[in-house]
């Protein structure tokens, strides 16, 4: 059952995203302007920290409280949600492998709400293949120097810092490592954006590192564990990802019914006809089958349990949805859905990437059949 703190966490979520994101997404959007102040907000509200320790400035909320406050957000603005799960996602290494020294010198910063993370994995030949990846982590004494290229990374020129996997050995996946990179660090430069579909609201660009200096004391984890630590993160974020797609297609489905309940055809609404309202059905079992596999994945996660293959599971079963959920809703707006004064077409656009990041729709099939033969 949810604790009272919980329901007034959620509560307030809604209130914010209420007064302060939707009267500002479309405008954003359609600007494709970095929401600085939008993430200042949650952050001083304490969203952008919620299942970390609270001794280093998280909430200490259990991961399904703080995925359903990131079902919410996505229910709004989608480029916020999935800024808020890779926040997230670039804070978890230092909170799961780091050193008692490292999470009271990075964590409070990291969950202050003032500063905000990049997550450096993917390379232009390295998405899915992170064992091939070729940036790389010398020594220089008991500090690093980091050279090479990621790409399709989220906050790219906004992060205060950036999680980064490097090689340290040519010993395959065995042979990354995980840095804290400072934001500000020599050497450190950004291509342009890329132009993409959807989510103009959050910005993604190729991260240079050219001769990058780096401190020992920001590796993360020991050195060769970078793989083990980036799976384990993905897990996690995959969860969010999954919450944020569950949230978009929420509302896509509330836009679709509050249509269907208005739209006059042939003298009633068209909501009453057989056919539209069976799609709408089946819209409304997709969204909450979405919801219940996130939630199941976060409930073993709380408990301490495997939750990998059910993580890879909720990511394929919400983004799948989310797709599937956002397109029928155009349809079910005719040709209004495919005009940009509705924002279904948005919404349509945004939900593709969904089947494609934190590990494709095919990746998650590939997990998922792999634990299953495993057994």
């Amino acid at each position: 059952m949810p604790t009272d703190e919980a329901t007034d966490l959620i509560e307030l979520t809604r209130e914010i995203c209420r007064k302060d994101l939707a009267p500002k997404v479309d405008d954003a959007e359609r600007a494709h302007t970095f929401p600085e102040d939008t993430f200042r907000t949650l952050g001083r509200a304490g969203l952008l920290s919620l299942p970390y320790p609270e001794e280093f400035g998280g909430a200490d909320q259990p991961y399904e409280v703080y995925l359903q406050v990131v079902e919410e957000i996505a229910s709004v603005w989608m480029s916020v949600a999935v800024g808020v799960s890779v926040h997230s996602l670039t804070a978890y290494p230092v909170a799961t492998f780091g050193t008692r020294a490292q999470q009271e010198a990075l964590l409070p910063g990291m969950l202050s709400g003032e500063q905000l993370g990049a997550y450096c994995l993917s390379e232009p030949l390295a998405g899915s293949d992170i064992a091939s990846m070729t940036t790389r982590a010398t020594r220089t004494g008991d500090d690093w120097t980091l050279k090479g290229t990621k790409a399709w990374i989220s906050h790219a020129g906004h992060a205060d810092y950036y999680t980064t996997f490097a090689r340290t050995s040519d010993d395959g996946g065995k042979g990354l490592s995980t840095f804290i990179v400072p934001g500000d660090a020599a050497g450190l430069t950004f291509a342009e954006p890329e132009r993409k579909m959807g989510l103009h609201c959050d910005p993604v660009a190729q991260v240079m590192f050219d001769g990058v200096p780096v401190e020992g004391a920001r590796l993360i984890g020991r050195e060769g564990d970078g793989m083990k630590t980036a799976l384990s993160a993905l897990d996690a974020g995959r969860l969010g990802i999954a919450a944020a797609a569950t949230g978009l297609a929420q509302a896509a489905l509330d836009a679709a019914a509050d249509y269907a309940s208005e739209r006059q055809q042939f003298g009633r609404p068209i909501g009453d006809f057989q056919g539209l309202a069976f799609l709408l059905a089946d819209m409304e079992a997709a969204v909450t089958s979405a919801r219940a596999t996130y939630l199941h994945a976060a409930r073993l996660k709380d408990a301490g349990r495997g939750f990998g293959k059910e993580a890879a599971v909720a990511k394929l079963v919400a983004t799948d949805a989310a797709m599937r959920v956002t397109t029928d809703a155009v349809q079910v707006l005719g040709g209004a859905g495919y005009t940009e004064d509705f924002p279904l077409e948005r919404y349509m656009r945004e939900a593709k990437v969904t089947q494609i990041f934190e590990g494709t729709n095919q990746i998650q099939r590939l997990v998922i059949s792999r634990q299953l033969l495993a057994r």
